[in-house]
């Protein structure tokens, strides 16, 4: 029987909305994934009223954990592939085979379940987390080149925590904040670490603003946003060592979409494509909305240009390659520019 075709396709995610892919650094060491890996037992406890609250709050908390645990149940019997299969099937869904994607992506569905479990308390539901680390296993399917030597689960996991973590951040109300009370209470927040390390308790506001010197009356202005201020120091990691705060970008550093948005500098990379052989630049300009035409997928720059859509993803490659470098001298990667 053929597989049928996913619901949610990962290259309808907007590539802006992705981190750039981990390099070895990032990815996690053997301890760290045997933690995430050694967990056998998906169904979380309940009755537990610190990591459900709502459980015993009527009817709509035990639908959601009825769901839940039909769902645990059901990818329960999805077998682990061994690594000489990870290798396997990778190669073959790089290619476009569907069914070899569909079997990679089933394979680890429970990797996401141990994953997302982390996170709970972080403001959304389980279901809601697995859901999200679905999509970022599907995105590492796309991505997971097999002759890097890792194994697919230490790629995969490092696409599940960002897709989870910046969903927690989109649901949390401080990201709505002004920006510019974001940058004042990015610069308080940090000062109460300093301070907190250096005096050994918690500062009060006159400390925070004799530290930034400030005026008291606007520290304790923010602070008094006690919700707020919370949930902008709320742990995201499952290791509870990356913050909402830590996600504020730099003020003083310029991102990438914004300089897309300057006109004379998209000409500018567009003309890069200049460099590429002719066929390079058919297939880039076509792949990612350049020179006037609309973003398509492999299958179909194909059918314009008469090639077959695996020609068309060999070319992208080597297109890409030859552009890595040109992007990087202007502070962008490919990631970030498409």
């Amino acid at each position: 029987m053929q597989p049928d075709d996913e619901t949610i396709k990962a290259d309808q995610i907007p590539e802006e909305d992705w981190e750039a892919s981990p390099n070895d650094e990032t990815l996690l060491n053997e301890e760290e994934l045997a933690q995430v890996e050694g967990d056998d037992d998906l169904t979380p406890d309940f009755t537990d009223e610190e990591a459900f609250p709502s459980f015993q709050r009527g009817r709509q908390a035990a639908k959601l954990m009825d769901a839940t645990q039909i769902y645990l149940s059901e990818i329960g019997f999805s077998p682990l592939l061994s690594a000489e299969e990870e290798v396997y099937y990778a190669k073959r869904a790089l290619k476009g085979d569907a069914a070899s994607r569909k079997k990679m992506i089933e394979s680890n569905l429970r990797l996401v379940v141990k994953i997302a479990r982390r996170y709970l308390n972080r403001g959304l539901p389980l279901l809601d987390l697995i859901e999200e680390g679905n999509l970022g296993l599907m995105k590492s399917v796309e991505k997971f080149d097999p002759d890097r030597g890792f194994r697919f689960s230490t790629y995969a996991t490092w696409w599940i925590r960002q897709t989870i973590e910046r969903a927690i951040m989109n649901q949390t109300r401080t990201i709505r904040l002004p920006i510019h009370v974001v940058k004042e209470l990015n610069v308080y927040l940090r000062a109460a670490r300093q301070l907190t390390q250096k005096l050994d308790h918690e500062p009060s506001a006159e400390e925070i603003a004799e530290m930034v010197d400030k005026p008291i009356e606007d520290v304790e202005k923010l602070l008094g946003l006690n919700d707020k201020v919370a949930s902008v120091d709320t742990p995201i990691g499952y290791d509870e060592n990356k913050s909402l705060l830590d996600t504020i970008a730099d003020e003083n550093s310029m991102n990438p979409a914004e300089l897309l948005t300057d006109e004379n500098l998209r000409t500018h990379i567009e003309s890069l494509l200049d460099k590429l052989t002719e066929n390079q630049q058919q297939v880039i300009a076509r792949r990612f909305g350049l020179r006037g035409f609309e973003k398509a997928t492999l299958e179909d720059v194909g059918k314009e240009i008469n090639l077959t859509r695996e020609r068309v993803r060999q070319i992208q490659v080597e297109a890409l390659k030859t552009l890595r470098g040109l992007l990087e001298r202007v502070g962008l990667t490919q990631e970030d520019l498409f």
